[in-house]
């Protein structure tokens, strides 16, 4: 039965500021599970675009590679990999950390197909480290075939050994199959306004990721990226929380390892550079900024997908929280003002929220920022529905 305290909750996304079209929610502790859902279309079998909740799976699927022996933190890329001809000092432990700033000669998303967009990532090189924000999407589509290498397998097939079959997932998907391509969310429609571009993509088809760069190296094949191009249900994402906690996946030392802060420190300037781990976020200093909910401690870890997911877990205390949710769906995603103008010369709040008319005329509800709404409406009702604290930074 749903828990009508996280559907109120969710009616703040999906009807008073129509942030969300759809949203589902879940959330436990020990044996304990509460859940909700809301929206459009959502649905028990409904399957949402993981977009960057996939890097979880393949640092999984990772981690697991090295407690069978089989993958080598401190091995090269190249060495894995010739085809990385510029990642010859570039490591495993430093692409799964993002202590590398790797940059391809072209956009992946800007390539006209699958061939020449791999050829760019093949290409791609290192640079020095950015102080503020390391976090990116290349090091784990590196790492994609760095696993493949040590696994001797395909990237889709050593994480449904290593992650799905061992947490009873059969519901995600590289590949959806055709009879479910009916049950997969839709994210037709989304709005960007970057400087003066004014972005509508209507090119959205089911079982295709939402993410550009997956669009084009995965699309439908099934070749799953590393980075983003899971799909999958609330339920069987409950089923992966379960199994990270009750160690079926990896084991109470990797997890703690997965969880050390690898990137985060002061800033001259002030504030902090954000808390990586092991392809996850992890506690940050200020919870503004922080993915990880202010009721999980220092072993908690977690990851954030741009099509409106969710997923942490705290091994220590046994507790858990997953928001899948389409932010995309005609609706305004992004908005970098143009220079000199603020959200409010747009017509937007300044935390993102309201309308605003597309060049076509028809007007959208905005989703920018939503990523600052998830404590105040949605993590402090969890913590109130578990009877959970708050655990300060140290």
């Amino acid at each position: 039965m749903m828990n009508e305290r996280l559907k109120e909750a969710i009616g703040f996304f999906t009807r008073e500021t129509q942030v969300m079209s759809d949203l589902a929610v879940a959330c436990g502790k020990g044996d304990r599970l509460e859940w909700a859902r809301d929206g459009e279309t959502v649905r028990t079998g409904t399957l949402f675009d993981l977009a960057s909740v996939t890097k979880l799976f393949t640092g999984l699927c990772a981690m697991r590679l090295r407690e069978e022996g089989k993958l080598d933190f401190r091995a090269k890329a190249a060495e894995l990999d010739p085809r990385f001809v510029h990642l010859r000092e570039v490591t495993v432990e430093q692409l799964i950390s993002f202590r590398c700033n790797l940059q391809t000669p072209v956009r992946i998303d800007a390539c006209p197909d699958r061939e020449s967009a791999r050829d760019s990532l093949f290409a791609v090189k290192n640079s020095e480290l950015p102080a503020r924000r390391p976090y990116s999407d290349i090091p784990a589509m590196v790492l994609k075939y760095l696993v493949e290498a040590a696994a001797g397998e395909p990237l889709a097939d050593c994480i449904r050994r290593t992650v799905l079959e061992k947490a009873g997932m059969r519901e995600t998907f590289a590949r959806v199959p055709e009879e479910r391509l009916e049950d997969c969310m839709s994210y037709e429609e989304e709005y960007r306004i970057e400087r003066v571009r004014h972005i509508l993509r209507r090119d959205w088809k089911p079982g295709v990721p939402h993410d550009p760069k997956a669009a084009i190296l995965q699309g439908d094949t099934g070749d799953l990226c590393g980075h983003a191009g899971l799909f999958s249900t609330l339920e069987d994402m409950i089923r992966l929380a379960r199994a990270i906690l009750e160690e079926k996946i990896v084991s109470r030392d990797s997890l703690r390892e997965m969880a050390v802060n690898r990137t985060g420190q002061p800033l001259e300037e002030g504030g902090f550079s954000q808390y990586l781990g092991y392809l996850c976020y992890v506690r940050h200093p200020d919870q503004h900024f922080s993915e990880v909910p202010a009721y999980m401690g220092r072993q908690a870890f977690g990851m954030a997908g741009f099509t409106g997911n969710h997923f942490s877990v705290d091994p220590e205390r046994g507790i858990f929280a997953v928001f899948l949710g389409n932010r995309v769906k005609r609706r305004l995603t992004v908005l970098l003002p143009e220079e000199g103008k603020t959200l409010e010369d747009y017509g937007l709040r300044e935390d993102g929220l309201g309308r605003i008319q597309r060049d076509d005329g028809v007007t959208v509800p905005s989703s920018v920022h939503y990523v600052y709404q998830k404590d105040a409406h949605l993590h402090s009702v969890i913590a109130g529905v578990l009877g959970l604290e708050t655990i300060p930074f140290l």
